[in-house]
């Protein structure tokens, strides 16, 4: 098969020719048809990700087919449909995993990053952590779901019952979560690069309130602020936009260092937290939210051979919505 492959962080990617995985037991071997391009992958890229498997395929948003299926292998049958996530398999044994919170598992494995991704034209994954993809969902389309939804979903979780909700960095996550926040009747604010008035059109279009630079204030407090972009100087400035009592959700893997801040901006029991992760929960909850909204994800279309200019682009700010790498 063919796969771009991660040799060394700070490289870019090599086109392989791999032996097929052969899948093992509980596993599933899938034909990849569509893998999302996430900025969790420029992390692992660029080295800002510690100890990832090496020589490493890429991609923790895998949309696939079923081609064979591995001993004690049930869930899935050949031909079926699935998605593989971020988060690949967990202990089921420490008091994370025991109290519903297996996205903090010390022994977690992670699809693309410690575990082979869909960067290639198959892979194995445990199907235990594997979810179906719901009817109407075209491969690519569903690919972004399975990270910048999924993800970006556990994150407006942790903004309560906001109503007033802002989006710092609008990408691939926040395209799909305005979808889910204003059909769930709340008010959404979209922070883009300064001077990206094509992007803050798009927000407008998918139903923001107010679109602006991340650099300015809303034109009323927020309740809460999810920052997808991973930049540590956006968390003191979501700390300006909020009410008092707010929080601010730092929903990446990776973040550049948060700078110095005046206290008065944390205090009146503004909150500061982070995402990691992902729960299996997390999924079936947003699988199944997903058609009613329904979520449309708009897809920047990449070939597998393709994958460094993707994630360039990804990079410079340049994709609309979600990049997709099409494999089959």
């Amino acid at each position: 098969m063919r796969a771009m492959v991660l040799e060394r962080p700070g490289q870019p990617l090599v086109l392989r020719d791999l032996p097929v995985p052969e899948p093992g037991p509980g596993h599933v071997l899938l034909r990849v048809h569509a893998c999302g391009v996430c900025r969790t992958d420029l992390h692992i890229v660029d080295g800002e990700l510690p100890d990832p498997k090496l020589p490493l395929v890429l991609g923790h948003q895998i949309v696939g087919e079923v081609v064979r299926v591995g001993a004690g292998a049930t869930r899935f049958v050949p031909g079926q449909r699935v998605g593989v996530p971020w988060l690949g398999w967990t202990c089921g044994e420490c008091e994370y995993c025991r109290s519903g919170r297996e996205n903090l598992c010390d022994r977690a494995r992670f699809t693309g990053y410690t575990l082979d991704g869909g960067y290639a034209e198959y892979t194995v994954a445990d199907e235990r952590y594997c979810f179906p993809i719901p009817e109407g969902y075209p491969d690519l389309q569903a690919a972004p779901l399975l990270c910048a939804g999924l993800i970006g979903y556990r994150a407006l979780r942790f903004a309560g019952q906001a109503q007033r909700i802002g989006f710092y960095g609008f990408g691939a996550a926040a395209h799909i979560l305005t979808q889910v926040a204003v059909w769930q009747g709340r008010q959404v604010y979209a922070f883009t690069r300064a001077g990206d008035h094509e992007g803050q059109a798009f927000a407008r279009q998918l139903g923001a309130v107010w679109a602006g630079g991340s650099d300015e204030l809303p034109p009323e407090p927020l309740e809460a602020a999810l920052i997808f972009a991973p930049v540590g100087a956006l968390v003191p400035q979501a700390l300006r936009a909020l009410e008092k009592g707010g929080t601010v959700v730092c929903a990446g893997i990776h973040m550049s260092d948060i700078p110095a801040f005046p206290y008065a901006l944390l205090w009146e029991e503004r909150v500061v937290r982070s995402v990691a992760n992902l729960t299996r929960q997390d999924g079936e909850e947003f699988l199944s939210i997903a058609p009613q909204v329904p979520v449309r994800t708009e897809v920047q279309v990449y070939r597998l051979e393709d994958a460094n200019r993707a994630l360039e682009d990804l990079r410079a700010g340049r994709v609309r919505g979600a990049a997709v790498l099409q494999i089959a």
